[in-house]
């Protein structure tokens, strides 16, 4: 409702401010902080845009999901409505041949040309109040999510479903690849964000890009658990530590029980992890400065890229 009440206010009262929004916030926030996520986040391996670039001015709402658009003019539309950027917006993971701002890109060398902003906000950045100690919580791993095509998580599901200590089900099945559960059932329930609280262990399996969950299951007192990520997006995937801020485990899941069982037996060890997983979650929620961040990466973009 915010966003849609924002679009009453013309985009020229924010140009008008752009500046002096800049210069206010030069002196609020460390400035190798906020170079350092800028430069993480807007680093294009080409200099020039490619042939589906336009006009900021041009950009509509019509023809694209509500929340792209909404979190993308938040930020093109304190810029010159003259100036030409380009963009891929949805799931992505394959790394454009010309500058794009993207949601998300992959953890690999040259991914520069993906260019990161903070894009369906309202879905990836979620944060929880959990008041459960992590040794009050069950001494299960819980999934719940739609498996879709996606070869991991029907691994995951076939592998682990109906075991005493894994609560693993879809909850969307997608034409025949599906998991069977023991009981025939291929689906089950989804479970509430707070329901999935109950357990000590929540598994972060990526998807058509990153697993969406992992936000709010760091912002918790239970332990993510992910193999290695291989996709980013604003949350800097790709600066998570393993075993500082989630438990990592095989790609084929082959130590997930073993995980499990050391950090159960060293309650210690897994609430360091919780609490660095809180502190890292935290450098998202300071909603003038994440704008902040990202006005200067698109204000970098636009000074790198213009034709």
């Amino acid at each position: 409702m915010h966003a849609a009440l924002s679009q009453l206010i013309p985009d020229s009262r924010y140009q008008q401010r752009l500046e002096d929004e800049l210069d206010q916030c030069s002196q609020l926030y460390d400035p190798d902080y906020i170079a350092d996520r800028v430069n993480y986040y807007c680093h294009p391996c080409s200099t020039s845009l490619g042939a589906t670039a336009s006009k900021i001015g041009l950009f509509q709402r019509r023809g694209h999901n509500s929340t792209y658009y909404f979190d993308s003019k938040e930020i093109v539309r304190w810029f010159n409505p003259d100036l030409y950027w380009d963009y891929l917006f949805g799931d992505n993971r394959a790394i454009p041949t010309t500058p794009k701002i993207v949601k998300s890109r992959n953890l690999c060398e040259n991914n520069g040309n993906a260019v990161l902003l903070k894009l369906n906000k309202c879905r990836h950045f979620v944060y929880l109040n959990d008041s459960i100690r992590f040794e009050d919580k069950a001494d299960i791993a819980v999934y719940r999510g739609q498996i879709g095509t996606r070869e991991n998580r029907i691994r995951f599901v076939n592998q682990f479903a109906g075991h005493p200590r894994i609560d693993a089900a879809n909850t969307l099945a997608k034409g025949n690849l599906i998991a069977t559960n023991p009981d025939g059932k291929a689906t089950s329930p989804r479970l509430s964000l707070y329901d999935h609280l109950k357990y000590r262990f929540i598994m972060a399996l990526e998807g058509n890009d990153v697993a969406s969950n992992l936000k709010w299951i760091m912002s918790s007192n239970s332990l993510a658990v992910m193999p290695r990520p291989t996709c980013e997006t604003w949350f800097m995937e790709g600066r998570l530590q393993p075993n500082v801020h989630y438990v990592e485990i095989r790609d084929d899941y082959a130590d997930l029980i073993e995980k499990m069982d050391y950090y159960s037996n060293h309650p210690d060890e897994a609430r360091a992890i919780t609490k660095a997983a809180n502190a890292y979650t935290s450098q998202f929620k300071d909603e003038r400065r994440e704008r902040y961040i990202g006005l200067l990466v698109m204000q970098k973009f636009l000074q790198t890229l213009q034709p």
